[in-house]
């Protein structure tokens, strides 16, 4: 590790697997799954083809005071939960970090959808009065990164990016940028989505993009194996405190592991279907080891974006074989997470990271037969104990936006 590098230094997330980083990790090593059968009154009153999905596993009501939850949009809400666990847990202590050198990055995919529904509905049948004053700060995409800079008093940059289901690992690309560049010496960095609502899945249903399971849910999202039929909509926050080295050095952090590099790329080929190709994904990954220096023979572990959709999944092996080679494990967390959409990429880096942290790579779940176009070693059964020294995690949106970022074991 040298003074140039960016470090990884707190972690935080609430998720269908649990309401923090550590009962989510646990979630993946022993195999539990988010998905649950849907209870929402509008599953029947719009007669909805798809019935499941995966809800936090602990509501924000339970950990945020009602005066605070009340508002903040869903996507708020799970920001902030899990913005305030990085930062307890990368251990500033009372001095904390100068403001003028604090930046805070958080993307989402959808923002607070739900919140203009509930707003255009009072409107329509209540009337003006009954609109929030607060509508338009919480439906607002830069919402979690706005709330999240404003508790955290971050002047060196707060920004949102949004890139469909790639928002969250582009956020901490683009903190990667930030800390490189000299901008700021700490950054908060992360996704945020939380949109399991009636127009979002009957959009997505529409779209034939979802699976159909409903009659065995934990089974629904199976990434990889021939009975894949769609991926499952879920909800959640992951958040990660990255710094410059030698300034975490100098304050005596703990370092989960290093950012080693990262890479972007679009595909401009189609407004929802990847390049069948991988070209558009395998430059990112390349992108990412040739912006750390890094052999491809270094790579372990590649923590995949796989959904579960038909195409998507063997296109992204395609990628892999191209830009890294035939050697990496992978495992695809939305089988127990199901799908976060613009939080996927930042609570999968945190598995990621936790991977290369305890030398081990969680399992992925319903694969019961490898589709044969796959080609690569996937950790299926139980977690596998690794020695890695360089892990990727893919991230992949809706208009052919690519992310891969490049995380290094902490030596």
């Amino acid at each position: 590790m040298s003074n140039g590098d960016v470090v990884v230094t707190g972690l935080g997330a609430t998720t269908p697997l649990g309401g923090d980083v550590e009962s989510t990790w646990d979630g993946l090593l022993t195999g539990r799954s988010g998905v649950r059968t849907l209870t929402d009154e509008w599953i029947e009153r719009f007669d909805l083809p798809v019935k499941i999905g995966a809800r936090l596993a602990v509501e924000p009501s339970e950990v945020l005071p009602r005066v605070e939850a009340r508002r903040l949009d869903r996507s708020e809400q799970v920001a902030m939960i899990a913005a305030r666990q990085a930062w307890q847990d990368a251990a500033f202590g009372d001095e904390g970090v100068e403001p003028e050198r604090l930046g805070v990055v958080i993307g989402t995919g959808i923002g607070g959808a739900t919140t203009l529904l509930n707003q255009d509905d009072l409107l329509e049948t209540s009337g003006l009065r009954k609109v929030s004053p607060l509508t338009v700060p919480m439906l607002m995409p830069n919402g979690p990164a706005a709330h999240v800079g404003l508790e955290l008093k971050a002047r060196a940059g707060v920004h949102a990016p949004v890139s469909a289901c790639a928002s969250g690992a582009e956020a901490i690309a683009w903190a990667w940028r930030m800390l490189r560049a000299g901008e700021a010496d700490v950054v908060v960095a992360g996704g945020a989505e939380a949109c399991i609502a009636a127009i979002t899945m009957a959009g997505f249903a529409q779209s034939r993009t979802m699976s159909t399971r409903n009659d065995d849910p934990t089974a629904a999202s199976r990434p990889w194996d021939v009975g894949r039929d769609g991926f499952v909509l879920g909800e959640g926050a992951g958040i990660i405190v990255l710094e410059r080295a030698e300034y975490a050095k100098a304050r005596g952090a703990r370092v989960y592991a290093t950012l080693a590099g990262i890479g972007t790329s679009a595909d401009s080929y189609h407004i929802t279907a990847p390049d069948p190709d991988g070209t558009g994904q395998a430059r990112a990954m390349a992108a990412a080891l040739r912006s750390g220096d890094i052999d491809p023979a270094r790579v372990g572990h590649v923590n995949a974006h796989a959904t579960s959709t038909p195409v998507g999944d063997v296109t992204e092996t395609v990628a892999v074989r191209k830009a890294i080679g035939e050697h990496p494990v992978l495992t695809a967390p939305k089988s127990a997470l199901g799908h976060l959409l613009g939080a996927a990429g930042a609570v999968e880096s945190v598995s990621t990271i936790l991977s290369l942290y305890h030398g081990l790579i969680p399992a992925t779940q319903n694969l019961d037969q490898i589709d044969p176009g796959v080609m690569l070693d996937v950790v299926t059964g139980e977690p596998r104990k690794v020695d890695l020294d360089v892990a990727l995690n893919d991230s992949f949106g809706f208009g052919g936006h690519n992310v891969a970022l490049a995380f290094a074991a902490a030596r």
